[in-house]
């Protein structure tokens, strides 16, 4: 799905915590990905369609240093990755074997990658770090991907921290972890994601004021009136 610079631009002003809010609002729970943090302070907001990549577990036939050299691979799955797409890879939480390294990440940023979020790990710390790539994971370990994983597939349904992933599904992510726009729902969060940000911009200065939260947060009929006031 190609989003669109107006789509991109209003979704990075609106905070992942906002976007679970809205979300929760349309009976979806479970969008958080799990394990999936920053792997450096100050990583922006970053936004884009997801594109997946699923792991197994490892097995010994397959899980090879030579399989890195098939058709079916890591190195080639990035090498289908679109300019500004979020690379979102289940791992299966597996913390012991690193996914990607230095060279890798350092492909998908040169690819345009915006970013790349798993429910695993990386290796290569220093040199990940150097690519330059926002990486958001669970963390670091030394052995390869096939210490403990089997790369099978790419752009098909996935489950990762938790949260069942589709191709082109939206992802946002920033310092609270990364949250999914299922697609079909991409319009109704650019209409009320914002809204709902002025709306909690606009509490927030009663707090400054020393606003008490009874009928504030949430609002009752007399706080909604005066909010919507404020607006005109």
């Amino acid at each position: 799905m190609a989003l669109s610079a107006e789509a991109i631009a209003t979704l990075k002003t609106v905070s992942t915590a906002t976007l679970t809010t809205v979300l929760l609002k349309k009976g979806l729970r479970n969008v958080w990905i799990r394990g999936a943090v920053p792997l450096k302070p100050g990583q922006p907001r970053i936004v884009g369609p997801a594109f997946t990549l699923r792991f197994v577990p490892a097995r010994e036939d397959l899980a090879t240093p030579a399989s890195w050299a098939s058709p079916i691979s890591t190195r080639a799955a990035i090498e289908a990755m679109p300019e500004g797409c979020v690379a979102v890879v289940d791992a299966m939480g597996v913390t012991d074997a690193g996914i990607f390294g230095d060279i890798l990440c350092a492909r998908m940023q040169k690819r345009g990658v915006a970013a790349l979020i798993t429910d695993g790990v990386v290796r290569d710390l220093a040199g990940v770090l150097d690519a330059n790539l926002p990486v958001w994971c669970s963390g670091v370990a030394a052995p390869p991907s096939v210490a403990g994983l089997t790369f099978v597939a790419w752009q098909q349904p996935i489950g990762c921290g938790g949260v069942a992933v589709f191709p082109d599904d939206i992802i946002v992510v920033d310092q609270d972890g990364a949250v999914l726009i299922p697609a079909d729902l991409l319009d109704t969060v650019l209409a009320e994601a914002p809204e709902q940000e002025r709306m909690e911009a606009w509490i927030m200065t009663r707090i400054d004021e020393g606003t008490p939260l009874p009928g504030l947060y949430p609002m009752n009929a007399e706080t909604k009136a005066l909010y919507e006031a404020s607006k005109k």
